[in-house]
């Protein structure tokens, strides 16, 4: 996938701060203050922030391959999606270079801090990070050669919306890629009442909430719906071995929806806490098996 265009440039956009600002916020359980309306199904806790630095790495090498097969090049432009505290940005910036750009959409402003931070630290020169909605990011339309998001769609509302976005964005034989995830065979053996318990919760959660969290599966469907061709899919799926990064994730998950959980009164404190407790010494248990989520990366080419 090549640039078209000459030279490097970097999008105008609408004010994004004014654009997303909250009209209201709710106090947590524990006095934290959030928005109404933000749905973002991890929230938005330092210790989220930390998993998703740490995700970057762990995913890296997936990426390295999807961007492979796409054919990312010198000069191309990119955006993506919900980039967090630091997403893609380093691994997309070495492909363009520096007569290409990157552009980093995200909503939340710590993580935008963050990943400034980032890009100035990795003298990431060609990229830069907005403050902006997934749904209506402001930039102009028709402009990348890339429009990409990792794990997004399976943690936000409204996912096609998202979709229709990244299309928009997207110039006529550009491509929308995207890595998602499908919680189905998420599991671990032997069985755990709590694991079933604790997962169930979370459907349930995500369900009150507008998420999807099976969305993986659809998203080959959702590219062709937008009208998007030429639809490739990988499916990828792991075992998470003891001391591996990710094989505490379900629990990780459900800690930083600790607050929400109990403000919506899905679970008591008490038995959340001793739910918990049961999940964790299962996991620390090396005879346990953790089969990681379904996670698709889907990629289409659109027309013209």
């Amino acid at each position: 996938m090549g640039p078209r265009g000459s030279g490097p440039s970097r999008p105008r956009v609408r004010t994004q701060r004014q654009a997303i600002r909250p009209r209201c916020a709710a106090r947590t359980s524990k006095g934290i203050v959030v928005a109404q309306g933000d749905q973002y199904f991890l929230g938005y806790r330092r210790a989220e922030q930390e998993r998703l630095q740490r995700q970057a790495q762990e995913l890296a090498h997936e990426a390295r391959s999807l961007f492979d097969q796409i054919g990312v090049r010198p000069g191309a432009r990119v955006v993506e999606i919900g980039c967090g505290p630091r997403g893609c940005l380093d691994l997309l910036s070495e492909r363009v270079g520096p007569t290409g750009s990157v552009v980093g959409v995200e909503r939340s402003e710590e993580a935008v801090d963050l990943a400034r931070r980032f890009a100035a630290d990795h003298n990431l020169a060609n990229v830069q990070v907005l403050n902006g909605d997934a749904r209506a990011s402001g930039l102009p339309r028709s402009t990348f050669d890339l429009a990409t998001a990792r794990l997004v769609l399976v943690n936000v509302p409204r996912p096609a919306d998202v979709v229709a976005e990244m299309v928009g964005l997207t110039r006529p034989g550009g491509v929308v890629a995207l890595h998602e995830a499908d919680w189905t065979p998420h599991v671990c053996d032997p069985p755990l009442p709590a694991w079933d318990r604790l997962f169930e919760m979370l459907v349930t959660y995500s369900t009150m909430n507008g998420i999807d969290l099976f969305v993986g599966r659809k998203v080959p469907r959702m590219l062709r719906e937008a009208g998007l061709v030429d639809i490739r899919v990988n499916a990828l799926i792991h075992v998470y071995p003891p001391g591996h990064g990710r094989r505490t994730i379900f629990l990780e998950f459900v800690e930083n929806l600790r607050d929400r959980l109990l403000d919506q009164k899905l679970i008591e404190n008490g038995e959340l806490t001793e739910l918990l407790g049961h999940l964790r010494r299962h996991l620390d248990d090396p005879g346990t098996l953790v089969v990681s989520h379904m996670f698709f990366q889907s990629w289409a080419r659109k027309p013209g």
